[in-house]
């Protein structure tokens, strides 16, 4: 074997090691969105991601000994343009991973485009013409394609897609029974039909069934087809097939909802996946008609090209060390502690269940937020009292705890107001954000507060909040900032190791009117012992 690689020429090697890199980072990515995979059923096609790429690649070398093979310009330009993408990803997925953690949409988006990157470098390196391993062609341009539809979409990404296709599976259906004279109203996303209503929700929508069905239609095409128009019209129908067979399930669904049938249970499941085997297997089928006769290729005998595969490979190998520096900084960086190795505060007492002259109510929904939050943890109580001015007074105390091992500094610093608050109908008011102290009636000082202001329905919001790590407050961090969220990557990476407080305070008023008022100095005092900073103001040297 070694006396065998050590007869390469110097393009097989760089053809080699790369292809060899390129197939550990497709084992990785496969581990790490294994999970996904599990969880999610829209991306249940995944198991076959790594079968695919194989099957792919034998494909392109089947057709590898009648091939010219990638010219010199073709080479360069195109390695070029897949090792960019490779160093462009391989940094933003450092930067996501740390402000939205490994398992988030984004960071698995942007995994995936890497991995897509280093296959493709691979390939055209590989269908060099000094080289010829493989054909250039359609199964190289597919493995890249395979990878890049097994990984989850961003969440803006599939928020749209779902949206339009709910959207218009409803209008469809509601259009196509009036046609029949069945009775049918359509309000949002759900169908009225008289005496029973009919929601389409997003797993009714036909994004499993479009990306499935499209990935098989590639696969397929560049397995078994080798005309163009023929992989073409096998492509195009992939999309279409699936939209129409998905809504003709929804069709049916509700035909079944109006007869009174049950659809929680057997039904709905039943349907889906019959769908989408029903739509993979025509697929399957109108690809073995199409089917060409055998193809046998033909030996031809193509003088290497001198000069292209040099610059290709510098290229490649120069975007697979920056990516691989990336990960090994991001390795280096992450440390995981065991989880539940602190002891949980007890919030009820830390926030005051009672205060005299105010209203107190405790909100008792916060446990929907656990899974996004990662943590059970969470107390959130508001207080009202009449106003001096007629009007009335609030403040709101909320306060969420993860224990060391439970999240990492960079995920939890994501969660602040202006991150989250907009997308239940507050608009941040930019003359509001700052970082300052409080300074409170009886003359201690609440020092290292980000404060942000909010107006909601014409009501104003005026937050102030401490991220705590380990009992000592975070610095300044803005989410939407790559390079806040690149210096929190290179100063704590993606760590796991230390409990995290978030407080926040939010009233209708200005802390001048609130900060004489006894609960305000209660609870403030409460949030000292979690790692609020609060004291005298240091005296000035004369």
């Amino acid at each position: 074997m070694w006396g065998k690689m050590r007869a390469w020429s110097e393009a097989e090697r760089a053809a080699g090691g790369t292809a060899l890199a390129a197939a550990l980072a497709l084992l990785a990515w496969a581990a790490r969105l294994l999970p996904e995979w599990i969880q999610n059923p829209d991306l249940s096609h995944g198991f076959l991601a790594v079968p695919a790429v194989v099957l792919l690649w034998l494909r392109a070398r089947e057709d590898a000994p009648a091939a010219r093979g990638l010219g010199a310009a073709a080479q360069i330009a195109l390695t070029l343009v897949a090792a960019l993408a490779l160093v462009g990803a391989a940094l933003f997925v450092a930067i996501y991973s740390t402000a939205f953690g490994w398992t988030a949409a984004p960071t698995l988006f942007l995994t995936s485009t890497a991995v897509a990157a280093a296959l493709t470098l691979a390939t055209v390196l590989a269908a060099g013409r000094a080289v010829r391993w493989i054909a250039p062609g359609w199964p190289a341009l597919v493995l890249p394609a395979v990878v890049m539809l097994s990984a989850p979409l961003p969440p803006g990404t599939y928020a749209r897609l779902t949206s339009g296709l709910q959207t218009g599976i409803t209008i469809g259906v509601v259009e196509t029974l009036r046609l029949f004279g069945v009775a049918a109203m359509r309000s949002g996303n759900v169908i009225n039909l008289g005496m029973t209503s009919v929601g389409v929700e997003e797993a009714c929508s036909g994004v499993r069934s479009l990306v499935s069905c499209l990935l098989a239609g590639l696969v397929l095409s560049a397995l078994l087809l080798r005309s163009p128009w023929r992989r073409a019209l096998l492509v195009g129908l992939a999309a279409p097939l699936a939209l129409a067979a998905n809504f003709a399930r929804s069709l049916v669904l509700t035909l079944l909802a109006r007869g009174g049938v049950d659809l929680g249970g057997f039904w709905h499941d039943a349907l889906g996946y019959a769908v989408l085997v029903m739509t993979v297997g025509l697929l399957a089928a109108l690809a073995f008609l199409l089917e060409e006769p055998p193809f046998r290729p033909v030996m031809r005998v193509v003088e290497p090209a001198g000069g292209g595969w040099k610059p290709a490979s510098v290229f490649a190998l120069a975007a697979l060390a920056l990516a691989f520096v990336w990960s090994g900084q991001l390795l280096a960086r992450t440390r995981f502690g065991a989880l539940g190795v602190s002891t949980p505060p007890e919030l009820a007492r830390v926030v005051p269940a009672t205060a005299e002259g105010w209203a107190v109510t405790t909100r008792t929904d916060l446990g929907r937020f656990a899974g996004a939050l990662r943590t059970e943890h969470l107390l959130e109580r508001s207080y009202v009292k009449p106003g001096t001015d007629g009007g009335r007074v609030q403040l709101t105390v909320y306060i969420a705890w993860w224990p060391a091992g439970a999240s990492s500094v960079s995920e939890v610093a994501t969660h602040t107001p202006e991150a989250c608050w907009p997308g239940a109908g507050w608009t941040l008011l930019p003359e509001g954000t700052a970082r300052r102290a409080l300074a409170l009636a009886d003359g201690r000082v609440a020092g290292e507060v980000e404060q942000r202001a909010f107006v909601g329905n014409g009501y104003p919001q005026h937050v102030w909040f401490w991220h705590l790590v380990n009992g000592e407050p975070l610095g300044p961090f803005e989410p939407k900032s790559w390079r806040q969220q690149l210096r929190l990557f290179f100063e704590r990476g993606v760590r796991r190791d230390e409990p995290q407080v978030f407080a926040r305070l939010s009233s209708n008023r200005e802390w001048s009117e609130i900060a004489g008022e006894a609960l305000v100095a209660d609870t403030l005092t409460r949030l000292a012992r979690l790692g609020v900073p609060l004291g005298l103001p240091e005296k000035a040297t004369p």
